[in-house]
């Protein structure tokens, strides 16, 4: 022994990795629960998650003097994401498509109104928050309740989730043996050109696997489903990462132990699931 006090274990990036570990099974375990036994579960986890996140991006917002009018697009984004799913497996009278995009415009109309009321100054600035927010947020959001509903939908989320995962599996795996390009320097510095080509390959031979198997469609759906899926969780990531260096942030927030905040473990999905949804509804319907 030696007069060092011990320290707990941490990885390369100064986390607390059996905090880490532990918060990350106690976030699988009740969204697993919930896509496999408990659709409503998932539903209301997602809606909850995503409102957490709008209000993280909106502090890295404030740091940059650009104030969104946070509480409209917080119900908006609960509301599109349940209603959504709530328009589908009961008998409303608009589809789901339906909801939520008259959802997305009642927010924008919403935080309109509610910009007017503080007046002329740094009106443009404010409204550009607020509307990068709804985008960001309720618009990519909608897409879980989009593909919940579809035909075989909860095997079609899990799809998109194992496909993102593949991803980022691979491109870290190929990245640290092979890389030597960066990919974004002054954004992601750890990324690289070869991490990216591995985490593509290893996601669509994933995909192949999970469309033939689990969706029971033509095995080369998965080759554009991977690549494109894969490619979009990569960008999600990086403007994740570059809205946090403009915001002077290392993390979203530390609502997360060992995981930083909420958008931090969702910016590679929150982009995966629009492209997810449109490659499976365009080659197996929906």
């Amino acid at each position: 022994m030696t007069g060092q006090a011990a320290t707990t274990p941490a990885s390369k990036a100064g986390r607390d990795l059996p905090v880490a570990i532990g918060v990350g099974i106690a976030l699988f375990v009740p969204f697993a629960v919930g896509l496999i036994w408990f659709p409503w579960l998932f539903i209301l986890l997602v809606a909850v998650a995503l409102t957490a996140a709008a209000v993280e991006v909106h502090g890295a917002l404030l740091r940059k003097g650009m104030r969104a009018e946070i509480v409209p697009i917080a119900i908006g984004t609960a509301v599109s994401v349940v209603g959504g799913y709530l328009a589908a497996v009961t008998e409303l009278r608009v589809t789901p498509t339906a909801f939520v995009i008259i959802c997305l415009g009642a927010t924008m109309i919403a935080a309109l109104g509610a910009r007017l009321l503080r007046g002329r100054e740094g009106f443009i600035r404010d409204i550009a928050a607020s509307s990068l927010l709804i985008a960001y947020m309720p618009m990519l959001g909608m897409f879980v309740p989009l593909l919940m509903t579809a035909p075989a939908g909860q095997l079609r989320v899990l799809t998109v989730i194992v496909i993102v995962i593949a991803a980022d599996t691979g491109a870290y795996a190929v990245g640290s043996l092979l890389g030597r390009h960066k990919l974004a320097p002054e954004i992601s510095p750890g990324k690289t050109w070869e991490g990216l080509a591995g985490g593509v390959t290893v996601a669509t031979g994933f995909a192949v696997a999970a469309v033939a198997f689990l969706l029971d469609g033509p095995w080369w759906v998965g080759i554009p489903l991977g690549i494109l899926v894969s490619l979009a969780a990569t960008i999600g990531d990086l403007v994740e990462s570059l809205i946090k260096r403009d915001a002077g942030l290392k993390d979203m927030s530390n609502f997360l132990p060992g995981h930083g905040g909420v958008m931090d473990r969702l910016d590679s999905m929150l982009v995966a699931f629009p492209m997810g949804w449109l490659v499976l509804h365009l080659a197996l319907g929906g």
